[in-house]
């Protein structure tokens, strides 16, 4: 390992893959800052860039630097305009959009860079001791235990229900579900659900439901509500861009419980950084006690720095299964993975014997990266955060004119738009109605990757025996009922107190 360190080292501080972790780190972060991108349309249109700079270090090394670049500047979007940048951040805008909206819009730009900064260097360190270790205990998940994760997943929805809103909650996640169904899946190949539209067949978009779901409403609801708009825009002075020591003392065994956890979930192939974005922020609501669990949604800063630290570390995680076992974790590293491939490097076990400068030189190029986008990003949050100091009358256009192009870029498809606006009026009187949204969003990720994975368990075992019979499966089955349970009863036990 030591050699490999070296070797790395060596690799990674040339000038040219110096440069090249400097650009792939600049262009991810400018395009997770605009909504509908997302770093697998950016890698996928540099893989020939890629190809023709012919170095596999060096291409690699660019590549990773878009896609953590734009999962660390995704959050800006979300935290600004309510319009996540990238999928890994629909759960910073939970927390990060309320703190914009108090007029703490720089301090929540500097919670999210200091937590995507740790939570990207402490999976870089994890990646660096325990790749090849993980990469084995990856290879132990298969579809019945993809789908005892879903649940678990799916069993942290509580967290997004407020007070007196479980119900609600469940209702928007069945509705997620339900909307997961639409067209056709990795099984059947019939089309379901989608009345006879056949733009429709491939299902929503998810670019299109976030954006449909948050920042469309977002900007109707300012339309609808002027008074509203008038608050906001005079609290919208750009000040506290420093955070106190009570707050670093507060998010710092935050960021490293969700730095730990996002990267193992990332390490899972199929998992990625949107799961442990979610999860991670649950986990932190459901632990959390008194008024602070009261605070999540409302501007919490743990709720702030839970998923911006797990989406990064899970960012860093997801090249664990890429490079020691050759299996893409998400989207994104499967065109990763086409690149490697593209460039005569065979990602799995023997990359380490093979090509260990490749592998060594992109570990620690991450290390590098981390730096480079803190270094960029911690400077600019007092410009970026001038973004809400727009009159409303302008803003307004400016988030409708994104959320179109986000759609529009998302499918290249016009018939998006019109479901975007039908889906945005919808998400409006929902939100007038006082139903979380969240839940619904989260319901859609989950429902397709878990009737996929439930489907094939079945088929392997014949039956639902694989639900107790494969200890891992068991395990997370239980996990998931206790996060169910657990908040059940600790508010049937806090009312008998009360009284």
């Amino acid at each position: 390992m030591l050699e490999g360190i070296l070797l790395g080292l060596a690799t990674a501080f040339t000038i040219k893959n110096l440069l090249m972790v400097i650009a792939g780190c600049l262009i991810g972060t400018l395009i997770g800052m605009l909504p509908g991108l997302g770093p697998m349309s950016i890698i996928a249109i540099m893989i020939p860039i890629a190809i023709k700079i012919g170095d596999p270090s060096a291409a690699l090394i660019l590549l990773a630097g878009v896609y953590y670049g734009a999962i660390f500047g995704g959050s800006t979007s979300s935290i600004l305009i309510n319009a996540p940048g990238v999928a890994g951040t629909v759960a910073t805008s939970f927390d990060g959009y309320p703190m914009a909206r108090k007029g703490q819009a720089g301090k929540a730009l500097t919670i999210a860079a200091i937590a995507s900064f740790s939570g990207g260097t402490i999976g870089a360190i994890l990646l660096m001791g325990f790749a090849p270790a993980l990469s084995s205990v990856a290879l132990l998940f298969h579809s019945a235990e993809y789908f005892a994760l879903m649940i678990v997943g799916l069993s942290a929805i509580a967290a997004f229900a407020g007070k007196g809103m479980v119900v609600k909650a469940l209702l928007m996640t069945v509705m997620g579900l339900l909307m997961s169904t639409v067209g056709e899946s990795a099984l059947f190949n019939a089309p379901r659900f989608t009345m006879g539209i056949s733009d429709l067949q491939s299902g929503f978009s998810f670019i299109t439901l976030a954006m449909a779901l948050f920042a469309l409403p977002e900007a109707l609801y300012l339309v609808l509500d002027p008074k509203r708009g008038k608050q906001s825009s005079t609290s919208n002075e750009i000040k506290n861009l420093r955070i106190t020591k009570e707050e670093a003392i507060k998010i710092a065994p935050v960021i490293g419980r969700q730095s730990i956890q996002g990267f193992l979930i990332g390490v899972m192939p199929g998992a990625g950084a949107t799961i442990a974005s979610f999860l991670g922020y649950a986990v932190e609501r459901n632990i959390a006690k008194g008024e602070e669990q009261d605070e999540f949604g409302k501007g919490s800063i743990k709720g702030l720095a839970a998923p911006e630290a797990a989406n990064n570390a899970a960012c860093t995680g997801s090249f664990v299964p890429l490079l020691t076992l050759g299996i893409p974790g998400s989207g994104t590293t499967a065109i990763l993975l086409g690149a490697l491939i593209a460039l005569n490097v065979n990602p799995g076990p023997r990359l380490m014997i093979d090509n260990p400068d490749v592998f060594w030189a992109v570990i620690i190029s991450m290390y590098i990266g981390n730096l480079v986008l803190i270094f960029l990003n911690l400077p600019m949050i007092p410009y970026i955060a001038k973004l809400l100091t727009i009159p409303r009358n302008y803003l307004i256009p400016f988030i409708l004119f994104f959320t179109m192009i986000g759609a529009y870029i998302g499918q290249n498809n016009a018939t998006e738009l019109l479901i975007l606006v039908g889906l945005g009026v919808f998400a409006t009187l929902l939100r007038f109605a006082n139903y979380p949204l969240a839940p619904l969003l989260i319901g859609f990720i989950l429902g397709g990757m878990m009737e996929d994975n439930f489907a094939r368990a079945v088929n392997l075992t014949d039956g639902i025996d694989f639900m107790y019979e494969r200890p891992m499966t068991l395990v997370l089955l239980l996990i998931g009922l206790a996060m169910i349970a657990v908040p059940i009863y600790r508010r049937r036990w806090k009312k008998p107190s009360q009284d």
